[in-house]
């Protein structure tokens, strides 16, 4: 061997990822594992939440860190399983994020065990900090009872569940795989676009959940109105990017992008159907009878399960919209994700 040859060969030692007995560039699965129980578990509690603002049961317990008085995890089962629904809800909700928040610690500590990339123990540092933010608006929506702090937190918690998402991803062997095509920067621009564009509607539509007791009818005409058209925007941009995806021979991306169609018509159904139970029929109900022949009862099961389905299937669509972009950049062969980033 040359001296030419040295810095090649020492370049290449300083790129190849540490490998495991069976090879793989990861060195323990358990930070996959458990960001995908995070997913899991995450997104049941948006819902769970959802229904909390739906059933506006934010005060159904009036103190917090404890329940009336008890240690959180030490109030009588019996109390709250087979009490209110809102107080079932409520407790319920607490005690579902603290289990995701033991379960972010164990992914921290399986990441900084495992010897994990820096880049990947940092995302997963973000996860925790995150978590507990979370945790804390919650607590200040009932210490302060105010609503704008509860609508921050509602959408500060896809913020997090897009995050699980993502570290669940970046985590998986599948990132670190290179036969799959390349993708057009094209492409990776109308996913970002789409991503953004998802997100902002989600911040609108907790607006007109949270609109406040003494606001205007020209202020709810104009939160109206730009939530009909962010849906419109993103209904644009999720038919592009699809197409994009579909046109750039990724099976798995053209997958998705089908996947974000569905999720689309879903939304947009949940969507008039959330109108319909919440302000009524648009149209004229003498014009249609069986419309009229329908009853709304306020907080009711099926109302209740509409409205918050539609806020519920808004995040999946961010989380969607923000792996096809981060998918896409991955294939991109501009991108700084198409190199595996180790230490």
């Amino acid at each position: 061997m040359n001296r030419e040859q040295e810095p090649i060969l020492d370049e290449l030692k300083n790129e190849t990822p540490a490998t495991d007995e069976a090879g793989s560039p990861w060195r323990s699965p358990w930070v996959h594992r458990w960001a995908v129980l995070l997913v899991c578990l995450t997104w049941p509690l948006i819902w769970v939440g959802g229904l909390v603002t739906t059933y506006d049961a934010g005060m159904a317990v009036p103190d917090w860190p404890a329940t009336y008085g008890y240690n959180m995890f030490l109030y009588p089962w019996t109390t709250w399983l087979l009490g209110p629904f809102d107080l079932l809800i409520e407790h319920g909700h607490r005690l579902l994020a603290s289990l995701v928040g033991l379960i972010t610690i164990a992914m921290l500590v399986a990441a900084v065990w495992s010897r994990q990339p820096r880049w990947i123990v940092r995302l997963c540092i973000v996860a925790l900090v995150g978590v507990i933010l979370q945790g804390a608006l919650g607590g200040a929506r009932v210490v302060m009872d105010a609503r704008t702090v509860a609508m921050i937190h509602g959408c500060f918690g896809p913020a997090f569940f897009v995050l699980c998402w993502m570290i669940a991803g970046v985590s998986s062997r599948w990132w670190q795989a290179t036969d799959a095509p390349s993708v057009p920067r094209t492409a990776v621009r109308w996913g970002a676009a789409l991503a953004i564009s998802s997100y902002v509607q989600l911040i609108l539509g907790a607006q007109l959940r949270h609109m406040p007791v003494d606001a205007g009818d020209s202020f709810f005409r104009h939160i109206v109105f730009s939530h009909l058209t962010g849906a419109a925007l993103v209904a644009v941009l999720s038919v592009i990017t699809a197409w994009k995806l579909r046109r750039c021979g990724d099976l798995t991306l053209s997958r998705i992008g089908l996947g974000l169609i569905g999720l689309l018509i879903l939304q947009w159904s949940l969507g008039l159907g959330t109108w319909f139970v919440n302000y009524g029929s648009p149209w004229a109900l003498s014009q249609w009878p069986s419309l009229a022949r329908y009853v709304i009862v306020a907080k009711g099961w099926t109302e209740s399960m509409i409205v918050t389905g539609h806020m519920a299937t808004g995040s999946l669509i961010l989380a969607l919209a923000c792996w096809t972009w981060l998918r896409a950049s991955r294939r991109c062969e501009n991108s700084s994700f198409a190199k595996p980033a180790f230490d």
